[in-house]
């Protein structure tokens, strides 16, 4: 039996983490959030001694420190951290906090025999970018913005518990990650919402800022695999679509598919954080699917089949 622990566990990522892990009998899940923007329903129905949720906050050391020494855990998907464009840059300091939630994992992990810590790191570490698509390795990490800084601060953590402690790891880089059970918080979800209730669409600047997006099975496939095949150990993977779209084709297309009578709506541009172009290199991901990614208009098709039922 393989004991694992998930923080931010009851979000978005965490939970389907789980979900899938779930699936193998050897594994035993622990879930940990502070459910500040996580929530208890979003996480799989399990017996008892297969998954227990812990209500806790990682950036506090006497809230993680007990769980972490009383279950013994081989492997950690630290996944906590502040989410949602809009909250972090109206909270900088709750995301500086997050620092304090890596160091915490880390230095409980190297006394407690933990095998692996599987990190979600984000496409923001690359800023603006200086070359496409962004490769984990050649691609230069010179966003400045709070939250960007964090995930870049935390893969140095675990790169330097990696030389000093042994301690090994994988930092995945996610990019605009989508799917049925994301909150509104992200553009995607927030553009399906809007117009299936037939709402304006708001975007910002000129609409022209190129995103990719990868459905959540994509991203779960690919870190999963990465866990039970040992690939990419003390290494980086993007992890992603490649695909790219600008925000204002994206709200048409939603707008179409959903055969919706909204109107995108433009506001002045966001001051910071709204880079222009984002692609990631993903050619580590498909290694670890060895399948085809979920194209876009199919994945907004099957977050509207359940969305239908609560307009």
């Amino acid at each position: 039996m393989k004991n694992i622990l998930i923080t931010g566990g009851a979000g978005f990522i965490g939970s389907a983490l789980a979900e899938k892990l779930l699936q193998d009998p050897e594994n035993y899940i622990v879930v940990v959030d502070n459910l500040t923007t996580g929530e208890i329903k979003k996480l799989p129905v399990a017996p008892k001694d297969r998954m227990r949720f812990i209500k806790c906050d990682v950036n506090n050391y006497r809230d993680i420190s007990p769980v972490m020494l009383s279950f013994h855990f081989d492997y950690v998907f630290h996944y906590a951290a502040l989410v949602g464009v809009q909250r972090t840059q109206q909270h900088p300091v709750m995301v500086l906090a997050d620092l304090k939630g890596i160091e915490n994992i880390l230095s409980i992990s190297k006394n407690s025999g933990v095998k692996r810590v599987f990190f979600s790191s984000s496409s923001e570490v690359y800023g603006e970018p200086t070359e496409l698509p962004q490769n984990e390795h050649t691609t230069p990490l010179n966003s400045r913005i709070p939250y960007a800084v964090v995930k870049n601060v935390g893969e140095s953590y675990l790169r330097s518990y990696k030389k000093e402690y042994d301690l090994d790891f994988t930092i995945f880089r996610f990019f605009n990650t989508y799917g049925p059970k994301q909150n509104v918080d992200f553009v995607m979800s927030r553009f399906i919402k809007l117009a299936l209730r037939n709402q304006n669409i708001t975007i910002y600047g000129n609409g022209l800022q190129t995103r990719t997006f990868c459905f959540i099975d994509d991203n779960i496939d690919a870190c999963v695999n990465a866990f039970y095949k040992d690939l990419y150990v003390n290494d980086v993977v993007n992890i992603g679509g490649n695909i790219e779209i600008t925000m204002l084709d994206l709200a048409k297309k939603i707008i179409e598919i959903t055969n919706s009578k909204s109107q995108i709506i433009f506001h002045p541009a966001l001051e910071e954080g709204d880079m222009q172009r984002r692609l990631p290199d993903i050619t580590n991901m498909r290694k670890l699917l060895n399948r085809d990614l979920l194209n876009i208009d199919e994945g907004i098709k099957r977050i509207i089949a359940p969305a239908h039922n609560k307009i």
